[in-house]
């Protein structure tokens, strides 16, 4: 499975995923699921996957080949006039990839894939949406400044209650990591590493990106640090009486 997050901020815009693909108990795999594209002072693009990875791992080579030939330069992520062009590039890459994958006979829903794409292009605000694999998407706006793809259940509760738009990127990436290390923990087909991308608002470049893996120092601390707290938290609230 997958887990992957994609922050609106104030500064900016987040990103993180994790790498872990399983087909079974016995066959996992690491691969990335985040991929990056800029013209730096024009554009930077960001974008995460989730669902099967063969159609994927298809829509990304797609997307990179059109923006590597010139004469395909028209349906290149690197050449849309907006962000939301991007956005509806990308929707249509990926139904018309599940639509060529179910014409084989097979049933479309397991060919099924979300995504999140974020960035900037020049003259324009930072975006960020939501794709369906039915080809329509959504935004992200201020009464919903964040997506998640995958397994988003475990650490949603964190996002809903700690998220600020004004928080720092350093705030940010603390939050992110305590809620993939609670996904981590609650569930096994999301695994680190974790890949990560710090966009900054009008930079027009890809930004700080990196890899956080499980021993990494920080992401030990913030897993036990969480952990402490939570204990910490719940003892300090009343006991419950059968009075």
């Amino acid at each position: 499975m997958t887990y992957c997050v994609g922050l609106a901020l104030e500064r900016g815009l987040v990103f993180m995923s994790d790498t872990r693909t399983n087909a079974g108990l016995d066959n996992v795999s690491t691969f990335c699921k985040m991929h990056v594209w800029d013209v730096p002072g024009e554009r930077a693009l960001t974008l995460m996957t989730a669902g099967n990875l063969a159609t994927t791992q298809a829509v990304i080579s797609s997307l990179g080949e059109r923006s590597k030939a010139p004469e395909d330069r028209r349906s290149s992520v690197l050449d849309t006039p907006s962000m939301f062009q991007t956005a509806r590039l990308v929707a249509d890459t990926l139904r018309d990839e599940i639509e060529k994958q179910a014409g084989q006979g097979q049933s479309a829903e397991s060919f099924g894939a979300t995504m999140i794409l974020g960035g900037q292009i020049a003259g324009s605000v930072p975006r960020l949406f939501l794709i369906y694999p039915e080809g329509n998407f959504i935004e992200a706006g201020p009464d919903t400044p964040f997506f998640q793809i995958g397994e988003m259940k475990y650490g949603r509760p964190i996002l809903v209650r700690a998220y600020d738009p004004a928080m720092s990127f350093e705030e940010a990436m603390r939050l992110l990591l305590v809620s993939f290390d609670s996904t981590l923990k609650a569930n096994l087909t999301v695994g680190a590493p974790f890949d990560f991308h710090v966009y900054e608002r009008d930079s027009l470049k890809a930004g700080t990106t990196g890899r956080i893996n499980l021993d990494d120092p920080y992401f030990q601390t913030v897993s036990q640090g969480w952990g402490n707290a939570l204990k910490s938290a719940l003892d300090s609230l009343p006991t419950f009486s059968f009075d």
